[in-house]
């Protein structure tokens, strides 16, 4: 079974397309519809679940329509609506473009302040907004902060740890 860490979230399942079992895919970036992938990941109940791709269509250019084995009508697809989707991390460090890393790299580290309390742990990457966001998980709570590098101080990729210095007042605590 592959863990949370070895994954990246490369975008979300909209709605099914038509009466066949496809489903809208919206990556977060092109690149990432672009890359030559068997399966994807559906995060279900907070488990990884490989779904096999049977036909795969590009819509726009961060958009797609994808058939997977054994989702075979509207009501089977109508179940997968509005999950992440995710793809190994060693697929997509790999084909990233320009040798930069995509922030998305970062999900499962822990995020701790200049003075070494504990912020959250990286869940997932928000692109949504102009202004890239880190989503962050601290016991039941979710925090979200700017994805900047003018904020990170520090990265310890072996302990899988950034040290961030946030402007006064952008966590309510």
């Amino acid at each position: 079974m592959i863990s949370p860490q070895e994954i990246i979230q490369v975008g979300r399942t909209q709605k099914p397309y038509g009466i066949k079992g496809e489903i809208n895919i919206l990556f977060n970036k092109g690149e990432y519809a672009e890359l030559d992938s068997e399966y994807y990941f559906l995060m279900i109940e907070n488990i990884p679940v490989p779904f096999f791709i049977e036909d795969f269509t590009f819509t726009t250019d961060v958009g797609a329509r994808v058939k997977f084995e054994g989702i075979n009508d509207e009501k089977d697809a109508s179940k997968y609506t509005n999950l992440a989707v995710y793809m190994p991390r060693e697929m997509v460090i790999e084909h990233e473009d320009s040798g930069t890393i995509s922030w998305s790299y970062f999900v499962g580290y822990k995020v701790i302040r200049v003075d070494g309390k504990l912020i959250g742990e990286i869940s997932s990457v928000d692109e949504s907004t102009i202004n890239t966001l880190f989503v962050l998980q601290k016991e039941e709570k979710e925090i979200l902060i700017p994805a900047t590098e003018d904020f990170i101080t520090a990265i310890d990729e072996r302990g899988k740890i950034i040290e961030m210095n946030l402007p006064e007042g952008l966590l309510d605590e």
